[in-house]
């Protein structure tokens, strides 16, 4: 795999540095971009309102004037419901464009020792967190088998949460927990941590959490395998 050329300046392609002799790759991944636009771009629900403003403002321009019948529609001046529309489309064209170049410039990567978060659309950041700094973890399936990967760092480790937006779990915001989003075939990817985090612990259980999909809350902590 060869480095794309705005990161041509990575030791291996989402690896700032070269690993060491006793450090392998075991996973790469990107978050799929359809889903990191559903997911943590939101697209869906600011579709769904964009569509109820352009409506009631549907039935403005036509509603009667002081007891008159509906304007023929005709006779309606849709002007302004047109330039509406058309900023709605604008707005939904960047998203959908910051949603794609968001994945595009996101590279994950699992070692053997470590998980490799490099993120960052005009400023690249490259977060190294070594499995025995995490002390918990947690997968939210979605649909099409992708799923978040939320870790929680030891109490003494701590992330801005806009350093790592949008790869963050959402709502733990004084507590930030490191997040990869949106990871195609999500479960496996989960039990190839889980089993590199138990080998860097020598056996030791990982405190972890399922969260349905269908909700987007957390599910209490409990020992176990990521499922």
């Amino acid at each position: 795999m060869k480095a794309t050329h705005e990161h041509e300046w990575e030791a291996a392609p989402g690896l700032p540095s070269a690993l060491p002799a006793d450090e392998r790759v075991v996973w790469q991944g990107s978050p799929d971009w359809r889903s990191l636009a559903v997911h943590a771009f939101h697209v869906r629900k600011i579709s769904i309102y964009f569509a109820l403003m352009l409506a009631v403002q549907a039935i403005n321009l036509t509603a009667p004037d002081s007891g008159s019948g509906w304007k023929p529609l005709a006779e309606v001046d849709w002007k302004p419901l047109v330039v509406a529309g058309s900023l709605y489309a604008l707005a939904m064209a960047l998203l959908l464009g910051t949603a794609w170049m968001s994945a595009r410039s996101t590279l994950y990567t699992l070692t053997n020792k470590r998980v490799v978060m490099r993120i960052g659309i005009v400023l690249t950041l490259t977060f190294n967190l070594p499995f025995k700094r995490i002390a918990g973890a947690s997968l939210k399936p979605q649909a099409g088998g992708h799923a978040d990967i939320a870790l929680a760092l030891n109490p003494e480790d701590r992330i801005g949460w806009f350093h790592l937006w949008p790869h963050q779990r959402a709502w733990h915001i004084t507590r930030p927990q490191p997040t990869l989003r949106c990871v195609p075939e999500g479960a496996q990817v989960g039990e190839q941590l889980l089993g590199l985090w138990r080998a860097q612990h020598h056996g030791e259980r990982l405190r972890t959490g399922h969260v349905p999909a269908t909700t987007g809350h957390t599910a209490p902590a409990s020992n176990g395998m990521l499922a």
